[in-house]
């Protein structure tokens, strides 16, 4: 049988497609009944991804796109972060996006490659608000869905991001956003279908604005968003869209993903096993790829304690689809002179977390790349391939194998294959809260001094918050 007769074998009537089982999912989600390891998790992205939107708010390209929803203006419907005011949903919802992805400090699934909050989270909210008084238990379940549609369509993709060419968090958060957004603003499972069908005809997300350091890496999610919310408000007043999404002769998994996809591992115990448990966290604000490397280093250098003048080398091995993300083009990683450039960029990030002993925001700003000290030993990081890692881990982010040479001989070495943030080395509480603040403090305009501990707090009882206007008076 050709190829092209099997994708159209699959769109046949008695064959559901699997956008059946997701929006049946999506749209019949409850939060009462989730498992409240599940709804620790789901406070936990909300959390997490609402404090890197505060952070997020003063970084480039943001103030940009604020102003040109503020021109644009419309009718109030749902808040825009930080700088308050209400506009169109779908408007906030971009907006809201883009600052939640734009200091690249939000969740990541490891296994899938892809961040899921900042297409999930700002969604729902923006829907929620155009339905009006959403609780903060339907949130939860909105919020939920979205993560887990983004999550498991990520773990079942069999094509790497280098090789696709599409970044996972948008292409996949196109889906997710609108099962999130549908959820919140109360769609049947038919509507759902059609919300599905309607964002379809709006997928995008391309990896060469990472390779050519474009601020739309960091807009690109709140487009989904942006599209998903306006996917949810057309289903819900009849407008029909494609039937076969995903597994049609000209559905998704084929004209995106050439097949490479396994369906069952999307259906296979889709609302009572959840992926989104597998999100890690990120406890710098850089690309995940380069978080093994930084981790090794800084295990490293509390082992010897030496200044960056007595090193000769250090070399570090990754993935070769890692060495894509984040060593390449050499000239650009080595000194990189854009933020965006140093956030996917293993030799500024290895080379500031040895000479500072921590990496954060402050390494990521114009004046920290012009630290003539971090650039010196940055040109002296030698990423390469490393065999083994590539064999056991090329569809994942990255482990880190370094080796430290000394000008005087000695060598020091280490690895790490789960960076801080993993489920199986995962943040405290304590952390996310030192991460709250801090994010807090990079806001684009100056926040009560409790802000962070408010959200904290108020996130923290979410399932019983009656209106999650409550969340927004806290952001905006």
């Amino acid at each position: 049988m050709s190829s092209s007769h099997a994708s159209a074998e699959k769109a046949r009537p008695d064959m559901p497609d699997l956008v059946i089982d997701v929006a049946r999912f999506a749209a019949t989600i409850d939060a009462r009944q989730l498992d409240p390891g599940v709804v620790k998790a789901v406070k936990t992205n909300i959390l997490d991804t609402l404090s890197c939107a505060l952070a997020g708010s003063s970084a480039k390209a943001i103030a940009e796109v604020s102003g040109l929803v503020r021109e644009w203006a419309g009718v109030g419907q749902a808040d825009m972060f930080v700088f308050g005011g209400k506009f169109p949903a779908h408007q906030a919802a971009w907006v809201n996006g883009g600052m939640s992805h734009a200091r690249d400090y939000d969740d990541t699934h490891d296994g899938a490659i892809l961040h899921a909050g900042v297409t999930a989270v700002p969604a729902a909210i923006a829907a929620g608000q155009l339905r009006g008084e959403l609780s903060g238990a339907d949130l939860i379940a909105a919020v939920a869905a979205g993560l887990e549609v983004t999550c498991r369509l990520g773990v079942a993709v069999k094509v790497d991001i280098v090789e696709s060419g599409f970044i996972y968090t948008s292409l996949l958060g196109y889906f997710g956003a609108t099962a999130a957004a549908g959820r919140a603003l109360g769609l049947t499972p038919e509507e759902m279908v059609n919300a599905f069908g309607i964002v379809y005809s709006s997928v995008a997300g391309n990896h060469q604005v990472t390779r050519d350091a474009s601020l739309m890496k960091r807009l690109q999610p709140g487009l989904a968003a942006q599209a998903a919310v306006v996917a949810v408000q057309l289903a819900k007043r009849g407008i029909r869209g494609a039937q076969h999404v995903f597994e049609g002769a000209d559905g998704f998994f084929r004209v995106y993903l050439h097949d490479r996809v396994d369906a069952e591992v999307v259906r296979k115990d889709l609302g009572s096993r959840f992926e989104l448990l597998n999100l890690s966290y990120k406890p710098y604000p850089c690309c995940r790829d380069t978080h093994a490397a930084i981790d090794t280093v800084l295990q490293l250098r509390a082992q010897v304690n030496r200044p960056a003048s007595d090193i000769e080398s250090i070399r570090v091995g990754v993935t070769a689809p890692g060495y894509q993300m984040v060593c390449v083009p050499e000239h650009v990683r080595l000194a990189p002179r854009t933020i965006v450039e140093a956030q996917f960029s293993i030799p500024y990030t290895v080379a500031a977390s040895w000479i500072d002993g921590s990496l954060g925001m402050r390494h990521f700003s114009d004046e920290g790349l012009q630290r003539a000290d971090i650039l010196d030993l940055a040109s002296r990081v030698k990423p390469y391939v490393d065999a083994d890692i590539d064999r056991d881990w090329h569809r994942f982010v990255t482990p880190a194998k370094v080796s430290i040479q000394f000008r005087d001989g000695q060598t020091i070495e280490g690895r790490v294959d789960y960076p801080k943030g993993h489920p199986k080395n995962a943040m405290t509480d304590a952390e996310f809260a030192t991460k709250s603040r801090d994010c807090a403090t990079f806001a684009a305009r100056e926040l009560p001094a409790d802000t962070a501990d408010r959200l904290i707090a108020t996130v923290g009882r979410l399932e019983s918050v009656a209106d999650i206007s409550e969340v927004l008076r806290i952001m905006s």
